[in-house]
């Protein structure tokens, strides 16, 4: 689109000028409610107090004198005050607080009622002095003409009941109780009664209650008022757990008896839900022959009801079932199956494609109502797996399940992915039913769905990895072939979405996948993307969400040349790219890599691409690279590394000596303190670095077994004479899953060991290969497990990252030609698996020159490849 002429994008006529003129009389007219807002010279005044007077002082003045907003503002500070001077504020300020309840606003009740309660809970004065000074004013305003400043005060009171001797309970509530809970008393006087008799219940002996109490709650349940009975049948749950199982079968269940029969649907509601919640303390043969029975007739009667009971109805449903199972007969038990079903589908047969503006808001109503039966149902729908027994699943539940699954409401498709765990962990041998609705649930177009799927994502491919009708796990990845896409979909769905926490969650939980398939489908379906959206995502807690994972996905990568080439791009992508915020991610990277990986492989390719940042013409960079400077140097052992160390010194000190930036300086000296004092291991065990170089031979040693069986498989196809069939990869692949503890009968080999090394003898590769399997056979879900605990490193502040001033480079495809595996015959030197990659090892004198690591222009640093020597 062209801008407008400059002729009709300001146009000067008179007609135009009028038209302004007549939008400024708007604008004043609009200001005028807020000029006459403002407070006059004689209202300050009258505002105004003296700045001398005391808090105590001030407090009095206002509540004498001044307006209700002052008064207000002195009963929100009498926390304050009385834990400055509890004497002086509960003989000068409390009366004048008393005075000005009794004409006071709601606004004034209110803030007294949260005030009286937080004095209670701060315990700025003892329980006596409390129920001296202030019971007698919460008594007073229990029965306000307001309900919720009623309900406000009630509240305390409650909360005040707990802390009460007695004594003074029986006194100053219990017996005044008796007249209040009086037909001759108010409606709002008696439904305050129920409730505080409901807590009174646990205060108090049996023989107390039974004597005092429980008279007041027959009363209260035969009010003739619904409202009263209502109240009152809530509380009996309460009252019941006071009292004791043979009071609740003589006193409470032939009231609930009677109450569920109540012409009330309200009363009858909370019969029914009361009933349900006591189901542990009532015996079989009261199940049986008193409850179900009852049961039964309120689910036959609950569709010619109000909506709001099914609501009621299907949110009890599976505790109700859950009770009552052992009990039912099978023809009630297939009754109650059909119940729930019919529950499921409630309103899905009315739906129609017209206007929701076209609907009469009835039926909209009605229509929402029905969306929550159904949500309450999926709630439901593990307890109802118990109760049809998981083995029949499929003949019972499935098509219940698909239609949750699909429903056209998002409510009840988030219930049914959050309870998606449960039913698989239900189904455990059977999970393998359920694939297609994981698959749909992945693909659902609410982002929101999605969310409550993913919080269990990597248990839940798990079961369907391991899970299933066969029980030969080379099966497995067959049973599902959509999930790889779907993965990806619901990645890029994510990613187009503002809701970036839960593109994070994803990428986070993503670091399952190594577990679930295989090696080469994450290097070309994964990989790739990490790297785009470390390098063109806008958001910095998604950006380390993606390093994270894709270090895992490298860390258990079975190829050697994959993980080199995986290497070299983060160097020359990440720590010599021309943009100064994909170092930094490189920075990040590092850190991971420290976390995940051995001390020996960092130093292997990480180290010197890392400590050449040190001349990074940005301040940034360098300051973050001193942070990261500890760390580093704890990847060091000495002697062997000593080569290292120096080259780690002599940046430091250049740092020292060259660094123009102040903050820089000042964090580079906070860091050189930090190195001075840090103890630097050496390669025998020490007793300090006991656990953590344990750990760190482990992760060695299960990296130089992944050298180990690589090898190994590559000498078996070359003696076969034929490649592996993807059965055979994928046994292998399950073969070669690491651990995190090493078995106790496998010896532990001591740091910077080759294992790399072709063996000769027959009887040695196979023992080798047997020891390999052995080893990876253990739980992989260990190491996931050590690895996830440091996931919440990564999630930050909801805050949106600069993008660099360059232009931003295009999105890569998932199938990135450069992450394909290269054939002798077309692979470039720089990607062979024989080109050293930018980095040392341990145990070699050579080092590089810190002069020409790095320059300070904004120019990429070309990693010192032997295979670029010939080129111009």
């Amino acid at each position: 689109m062209h801008p407008p002429p400059l002729a009709a994008a300001m146009d000067f006529s008179q007609n135009s000028l009028f038209g302004y003129m007549e939008d400024l009389q708007e604008l004043t007219i609009i200001e005028r409610p807020v000029r006459r807002s403002l407070k006059t010279p004689e209202e300050i005044e009258r505002l105004t107090v003296d700045e001398d007077l005391s808090d105590i002082e001030r407090a009095v003045y206002l509540l004498s004198a001044g307006q209700d907003i002052q008064g207000t503002s002195v009963i929100a500070n009498l926390p304050f005050l009385m834990r400055q001077n509890p004497a002086e504020t509960l003989r000068r300020v409390l009366p004048k607080v008393r005075e000005a309840l009794h004409v006071a606003g709601v606004e004034m009740q209110l803030t007294a009622a949260v005030s009286f309660l937080t004095i209670l809970q701060e315990e700025s004065v003892s329980v006596h002095t409390y129920a001296h000074s202030f019971l007698q004013v919460i008594l007073q305003h229990l029965e306000h003409r307001d309900t919720g400043v009623s309900n406000a005060w009630l509240e305390t009171l409650l909360s005040v009941i707990d802390v009460l001797p007695k004594e003074t309970l029986r006194h100053e509530i219990l017996n005044p109780l008796v007249s209040k809970a009086q037909l001759s008393q108010t409606v709002q006087s008696r439904l305050v009664s129920c409730k505080i008799l409901g807590k009174l219940t646990n205060k108090f002996d049996a023989h107390t209650i039974k004597r005092e109490i429980l008279p007041l709650v027959k009363s209260l349940c035969q009010d003739v008022e619904y409202e009263v009975r209502s109240c009152m049948c809530r509380q009996l749950e309460t009252i019941a757990q006071g009292i004791g199982t043979e009071l609740t079968k003589s006193v409470v269940l032939p009231e609930l008896i009677e109450l569920s029969r109540d012409e009330g649907n309200s009363v009858r509601l909370a019969a029914f839900e009361t009933l349900v919640n006591l189901l542990d303390i009532f015996d079989t043969d009261d199940r049986s022959q008193t409850i179900l029975p009852l049961v039964k007739s309120f689910c036959e009667k609950s569709f010619k009801a109000d909506e709001s009971i099914l609501i009621s109805l299907s949110f009890h449903l599976g505790k109700l079932c859950h009770g009552l199972y052992g009990i039912f007969t099978p023809d009630q038990h297939l009754r109650f199956l059909e119940f729930y079903k019919k529950l499921c589908t409630l309103g899905l047969q009315q739906e129609n494609g017209h206007n929701e503006n076209q609907i009469p808001p009835q039926i909209l109503e009605q229509e929402k109502k029905y969306i929550s039966v159904r949500k309450n149902c999926a709630y439901n729908f593990p307890a109802m797996i118990v109760f049809v027994d998981p083995k029949n699943f499929h003949m019972e539940l499935y098509s219940t399940f698909f239609c949750l699954c699909h429903d056209p409401e998002v409510p009840v498709r988030y219930t049914i992915a959050i309870c998606f765990y449960e039913v698989s962990k239900l189904l455990n041998s059977g999970v393998y039913l359920i694939h297609k609705e994981l698959i749909t649930l992945l693909q659902d177009e609410s982002l929101e769905v999605l969310d409550a799927l993913i919080d269990h994502l990597p248990e839940i491919l798990e079961l369907m990895s391991t899970g299933g009708e066969s029980s030969v796990q080379e099966n497995k990845l067959s049973s599902l072939p959509d999930l790889i896409p779907a993965l990806t979909a619901a990645e890029q769905r994510a990613a187009a979405s503002l809701k970036w926490r839960i593109h994070e969650k994803l990428l986070q939980k993503y670091a399952c996948l190594p577990h679930i398939i295989s090696s080469d489908q994450i290097y070309y379906r994964f990989l790739q993307r990490m790297f785009t959206i470390m390098m063109t995502n806008n958001v910095l807690p998604v950006q380390k969400a993606a390093s994270r994972t894709l270090c895992i996905f490298l860390r258990y990568n079975r190829k050697q040349e994959q993980r080199h080439e995986v290497i070299q791009k983060l160097i020359e992508q990440l720590g010599q790219g021309k943009s100064y915020w994909n170092r930094l991610r490189f920075l990040d990277t590092c850190e991971f890599i420290i976390e995940i990986f051995s001390k020996s492989f960092f130093c292997k390719y990480f180290f010197l691409p890392a400590i050449e940042l040190t001349h990074d013409p940005v301040a940034n960079v360098r300051m973050k690279l001193c942070c990261l400077l500890p760390k580093v140097k704890s990847t060091l052992k000495i002697p062997a590394d000593k080569h290292l160390l120096q080259q780690l010194e002599m940046c430091v000190r250049k740092l020292l000596c060259q660094e123009k930036d102040k903050d820089v300086l000042a964090i580079v000296k906070r860091t050189v303190l930090e190195l001075d004092r840090m103890e630097m291991p050496v390669d025998a065990f020490q007793k300090k670095f006991y656990e953590k170089d344990l750990l760190d031979q482990e992760k060695e040693r299960e990296e130089l077994l992944l050298l180990e069986m690589e090898q190994l498989e590559k000498e078996k196809q070359q003696n076969d004479g034929r490649p592996m069939s993807d059965k055979t990869f994928e046994k292998k692949r399950r073969d070669t899953k690491t651990p995190t503890t090493l078995p106790k009968s496998i010896p532990v080999s001591a740091p910077g060991t080759s294992s790399g090394t072709p063996s000769t003898g027959k009887e040695i590769k196979k023992s080798k290969l047997i020891r390999s399997q052995s080893f990876n056979n253990q739980a992989f879900h260990a190491k996931y497990g050590n690895l996830d605990k440091c996931a919440s490193k990564t999630s930050t502040a909801a805050a949106y990252t600069p993008v660099s001033g360059l232009a931003k480079t295009s999105m890569i495809s998932l199938s990135d030609d450069s992450f394909r595996t290269r054939n002798a015959s077309s692979a470039p030197s720089s990607f062979s698996s024989n080109t050293p990659l930018p980095g040392t090892s341990r145990g070699t004198g050579s080092s590089v020159d810190p002069k020409s690591s790095g320059s300070k222009d904004a120019q990429p640093r070309k990693a010192t490849l032997k295979s670029r020597k010939s080129n111009p």
